[in-house]
């Protein structure tokens, strides 16, 4: 009888134990004991066998079962299929937490030219692959409308598309009107909790604040909250209430908030130098807006509303295969099937390498538009875009869930030695999954509950937390 490797974790009243697929449970003290004294009783190994953390040999179901699902846990890059283009990089605000450093609304020489554009339609005609999916960033994308059709209409070969534009709602040109009515286009936007509080992060004046307003209640109400995805960026100093937020968004349909903390990237890693790490202001900000959120939902229970992230951190726990989030993939690879095109035609593997770029701290391009990828320079990021064989990773309970994202060590501490514990990455992930973990086994209705709504479950006898009796 072989047992596989098992990592653990220390909980509030119990050890969280995870095998190499992701299959995990909790246990006492004595069973780990007995687990590190090679003393595992009958009912022990019996547990372990129907939880696939002990088989006969590498040729039976179990062995084969565990086989399956490492190898759901590791990302095999398909074929390009996912670009984010940015047309232009002029705006017509001026954020201070702006990422990508955004150029003025009447520069030149920050949109595509012609030419840009015809090396772009020409990527297009080259993908193979029946979808794609592509994210209109900026600067603000609805300046160039124009460019935004071009690109969609090359785009009706594809079986299946999808368009994103992100925008932040101030403007909307009579020519954006064509695009929006279209069922493959969907809007991406910024709202930062009560109008007081997006106005003194964003708009700055009254005007511009209603005219946001007006813009994204005429969108809700002539094509539905679904339309849209928003987000809030929070400055932990000055959090916005917690109620007042959630209602923001409550109260126009919108279900989903990705909570995002003011990012360490363009303008803001020198306006917001304090964003460089996550404290613990911010961590408990971030709990006591879930558990208001669970508080909300099981008052109601006629919608569910879910902070994003945390859902996707769930359903990389619960689902093998759910790799497409560029921040948790393992490995993660860069430059493969995920592409930014920038308004200079430069290419980049993120948009936060683009965001480096931007603001001069590193040039990470892999190429360009006119010329190609440039193999060897996206190769030696990808040489590093695994937390496999990182010894950290290695013993850390939550590697099977976790990735690794080289971009983001470079931006903050411009290199990629530094032992895993002490990167803001690591900080970062180690909080979200271990309040995961503490909301899984909490043994209380309304918890579970938005848990269950959160991973899609159906009906509610299903127990998410396993224990060892």
């Amino acid at each position: 009888m072989m047992r596989l490797p098992l990592r653990s974790r220390a909980m509030d009243d119990a050890f969280l134990l995870v095998g190499d697929s992701g299959r995990f449970f909790a246990a006492d003290e004595a069973f780990i004991d007995r687990l590190l004294d090679d003393g595992l009783d009958v009912d022990d190994i019996a547990f372990l066998r129907r939880q696939s953390h002990m088989c006969e040999g590498t040729s039976g179901l179990g062995w084969l079962s565990h086989a399956h699902g490492l190898t759901q846990r590791w990302t095999r890059a398909g074929p390009l299929d996912y670009l984010i283009l940015v047309p232009t990089l002029r705006c017509n605000l001026t954020c201070s937490y702006c990422q990508v450093s955004r150029a003025a609304l009447d520069s030149q020489a920050h949109d595509w030219t012609d030419q840009t554009l015809a090396h772009v339609l020409a990527l297009l005609d080259r993908l193979e692959t029946p979808s794609v999916k592509i994210e209109f960033q900026g600067g603000e994308p609805l300046l160039r409308p124009d460019l935004i059709a071009a690109v969609i209409a090359r785009c009706e070969r594809f079986a299946e598309r999808s368009f994103v534009i992100c925008t932040n709602l101030s403007h909307l040109p009579d020519a954006a009107w064509p695009l929006l009515e279209r069922d493959d286009v969907w809007i991406s936007t910024s709202l930062d909790g009560d109008l007081a509080t997006h106005q003194a992060n964003r708009t700055a004046n009254a005007d511009a604040t209603n005219a946001f307003v007006r813009n994204l209640d005429t969108l809700i109400d002539r094509f539905g909250a679904g339309k849209i995805s928003a987000l809030p960026t929070i400055d932990p100093a000055r959090p916005p209430d917690i109620d007042a937020l959630i209602d923001a968004y409550a109260g126009r349909g919108l279900t989903s908030i990705f909570l995002r903390q003011v990012n360490y990237h363009g303008f803001a890693r020198k306006r917001h130098a304090d964003s460089r790490t996550q404290g613990e202001a911010w961590r408990l900000y971030y709990e006591a807006f879930v558990r208001r959120l669970i508080e909300r939902n099981w008052a109601a229970r006629d919608r569910v509303l879910e902070e994003s992230y945390l859902t996707l951190l769930l359903k990389r726990i619960f689902r093998g295969g759910h790799n497409r989030h560029v921040d948790l993939r393992n490995p993660n690879p860069m430059g493969m099937d995920y592409l930014v095109v920038d308004h200079d035609g430069q290419l980049y593997p993120t948009d936060e390498a683009r965001m480096l770029s931007r603001s001069g701290v590193i040039d990470l391009a892999i190429g360009t538009i006119a010329d190609g990828i440039d193999t060897a320079r996206r190769d030696a990021l990808n040489a590093h875009a695994t937390n496999q064989y990182d010894p950290d990773c290695q013993r850390c309970a939550y590697q099977p869930y976790c990735g690794r994202d080289v971009v983001d060590d470079l931006a903050r501490y411009g290199t990629i030695d530094l032992p895993r514990h002490e990167t803001e990455f690591c900080r970062k992930h180690l909080h979200l999954f271990d309040f995961a973990f503490g909301l899984i086994y909490a043994n209380d209705a309304p918890t579970q509950y938005s848990l269950r709504r959160w991973l899609g479950l159906a009906g509610d006898g299903i127990e998410l937390g396993l224990r060892h009796p």
